[in-house]
C-alpha cells in the first residue's frame, strides 16, 4: 500500500492493516528460518509498510488533538 493510500484511510483501518502486516511479517520470518522464503525483500518491505502506517496513525491522532 502506498503512503498516499494510507493517508486516505481511517485510524481503525490503519490499525487493522498494521495487525495484518505483523502477521504477514511473522509468516515471512518463519518461512525464512525454514529456507522456504523466495523473496527475502518481502521482510524489509513489510517492516517499512508497518512503520509508515504507524507514522500516519500518529499524525492523524495529533490532528485530532490539535483541532
Amino acid at each position: 500500500m502506498k503512503l498516499s493510500e494510507m493517508r486516505e484511510k481511517t485510524v481503525e483501518e490503519l490499525k487493522q492493516f498494521v495487525l495484518d502486516s505483523k502477521k504477514a511479517l511473522l509468516d515471512a520470518r518463519i518461512k525464512l528460518s525454514m529456507h522456504k522464503l523466495e523473496n527475502t525483500a518481502e521482510i524489509s518491505k513489510t517492516k517499512k509498510a508497518i512503520a509508515q502506517a504507524k507514522t500516519v496513525i500518529v499524525e492523524k491522532e495529533n490532528e485530532v488533538k490539535n483541532a
